[in-house]
């Protein structure tokens, strides 16, 4: 199937996820559609529209209009799921807040983003607190957990007071009390669905603007091999494209059900997954090894999961699959601003079944390989070996190149910038919101830039080597050394900082590292400066390797060489390694 045929196959099976939605709705309004594990609660389609037919009627009453933006700010995802498509259905843009920010990352996003509502928890409420008087919020909605509710938590149900004094304070079970209907508002292919914040590498996080068409695109190749008697797994954020758009969005195109959860357990996964009989799902770098780690069991592969992707994909990939049963896994390339650029399928057990009868869910193994060979997804043993960073071959619907720094293009097995251009319309991102420069940069010489280092072989299939930028993923989420950097140098005692990622102690990922140069006279130890980096920075973004130096290493333009202060910590932390070793 050529390019231009994936793409009216697309469009026709629908642009706007509120659509396709309401399609459901129509047509099965009593099959499930959110199992809420955290609660056991079970949810018909017909049941969460209604909720959030609620919910959007509300927002409306508060003033919400087309294309304004709601900022969601939340640790609950079922709380984050109803206003996700409360937002999208009120006409309005989803813009959701990582819950590990405050302070000075709460308030830049928030003010960036000027939302006309803010949706968060009582357990949050704090930190809004906090910097209410650096941002200007109209009106807030909070989630006030019940006793019955898993959530809930005496000692932070109170609100701060300086939040009570504020107007234009709602609780969300008072405006959930009394359903209503909400003015349906139509919304289009190039229509603004979501603002999804990203790392900045030199300056603070962008917004991605996501037109509807965006969703589309990036759930298309992944959600082609799902039945409506499928149940997606979601344990991840929804302040993420992964948890919101490429499990729960992806959902509303097949009718099938969610599993939802709050946050990922290593010790529960298994047994959740076989409580909803859960059949696709995400695991990102350390879920691996900490699956892995557990002891085997006998009936280790008595479960339901027929397709996992995999990012990046662990070179135990093949052994995972063969431990737990999973006949199916997927490796690519996912992307805030390009969505799905990159797939291919890994058929880990071949002619060979998995699983027993009883635990197959969906798709057989013959009618998933002529999926695959329809949509030009490229197909690959599991057994066989593949290389570090492996992606697969591009998406049709885009055009995909390595640049040079010049913005040639390069030849096969030569390492440069991945780039991207669509090849219909609304396929990427819009923009980086109210940044017109970092908009225009990122798309010069008509290619969107990803940042991102590659190579591509001669029969095009392409492998990552390693971020461009001054970021880097740290247990799934991306870091950014510029935001390490101005958070860390607001201390007093700190004259400058250079943050830098090097391989992870466990997963594929990294782990960040800061060298310190103190102001002169000054002194601080590393418990000094963990302390000092824990309450201005989420946990995830916190250094695992500090160093103090008596002064940075700089080019004759005084840009920090980053390279040298790498080589020292790696030759350091591998001669530490063989010393342990050594003395066993």
């Amino acid at each position: 199937m050529n390019a231009q045929a994936l793409f009216a196959m697309m469009v026709q099976q629908g642009d706007v996820v509120t659509d396709r939605f309401r399609d459901a709705v129509r047509h099965h309004p009593d099959q499930t559609f959110i199992r809420y594990g955290e609660e056991g609660r079970d949810l018909s389609f017909a049941a969460f529209e209604a909720e959030v037919a609620t919910l959007a009627a509300a927002l409306q009453e508060m003033g919400l209009e087309p294309d304004d933006r709601v900022s969601v700010f939340t640790r609950n995802s079922w709380i984050a799921t109803l206003a996700m498509f409360a937002v999208w259905e009120a006409g309005a843009v989803y813009a959701p807040v990582n819950f590990n920010y405050a302070g000075r990352l709460l308030a830049y996003q928030l003010n960036d983003t000027a939302p006309r509502v803010l949706i968060t928890d009582a357990d949050l409420a704090p930190a809004v607190a906090a910097v209410l008087d650096e941002v200007r919020l109209t009106n807030i909605v909070v989630h006030r957990p019940l006793p019955s509710d898993h959530d809930h938590d005496p000692a932070k149900a109170a609100l701060p007071p300086a939040l009570l004094a504020r107007p234009g304070l709602h609780d969300l079970a008072e405006l959930m009390r009394t359903p209503r209907r909400h003015r349906p508002v139509t919304r289009g292919a190039a229509d603004i669905a979501n603002i999804i914040y990203t790392s900045g590498t030199t300056g603070p996080a962008k917004g991605v603007v996501q037109p509807f068409r965006w969703i589309n695109q990036y759930t298309f190749n992944s959600r082609a091999f799902l039945t409506p008697e499928d149940t997606i797994y979601c344990d991840l954020p929804l302040y993420h494209v992964g948890g919101a758009m490429f499990l729960v969005a992806k959902a509303c195109w097949t009718g099938c059900a969610v599993s939802l959860w709050d946050k990922f357990s290593p010790t529960r996964f298994w047994d959740r997954v076989r409580a909803h009989r859960a059949s696709n799902a995400v695991l990102l770098d350390v879920m691996v090894p900490w699956l892995m780690s557990a002891d085997p069991r006998a009936d280790d592969r008595d479960n339901t999961m027929m397709r996992v992707h995999m990012q990046p994909l662990p070179a135990r990939h093949h052994e995972v699959a063969q431990r737990f049963g999973i006949p199916f896994s997927t490796a690519g390339f996912g992307q805030t601003e390009s969505g799905n650029g990159f797939v291919a399928l890994i058929d880990q057990f071949g002619e060979t079944e998995a699983k027993r009868p009883e635990f197959r869910v969906g798709h057989d193994r013959a009618t998933v390989l002529e999926i695959a060979r329809r949509r030009g997804v490229m197909v690959v043993d599991g057994a066989e070996p593949l290389a570090k960073g492996f992606m697969g071959r591009p998406s049709p619907l885009l055009e995909a190149a390595v640049l040079d720094a010049d913005d040639n293009v390069l030849g096969p097995d030569e390492a440069g910038q991945l780039a991207f251009r669509p090849r219909f319309p609304h396929l990427l991102l819009k923009s980086y919101f109210n940044k017109p420069d970092a908009t225009i940069k990122t798309f010069s010489n008509l290619w969107f830039h990803t940042g991102d280092a590659v190579r591509r072989t001669e029969d095009d299939v392409y492998y990552f080597i390693d971020r461009m930028g001054g970021f880097f993923r740290v247990r799934g989420e991306n870091v950014s050394s510029y935001q390490v950097e101005d958070l860390l140098n607001t201390h007093p005692d700190i004259r400058a900082t250079a943050a830098l990622p090097v391989p992870a102690e466990e997963g594929e990922e990294e782990d960040c590292a800061v060298f310190i140069q103190l102001v002169e006279g000054c002194s601080m130890t590393e418990a000094e400066l963990r302390s000092f980096a824990a309450s201005v920075m989420p946990r995830y973004m916190t250094p695992r390797h500090v160093r103090f130096v008596e002064a940075l290493p700089v080019t004759p333009t005084n840009k920090i060489e980053k390279y040298k202060l790498k080589q020292s910590l790696l030759a350091e932390l591998a001669a530490a390694r063989a010393a342990a070793e050594t003395g066993r």
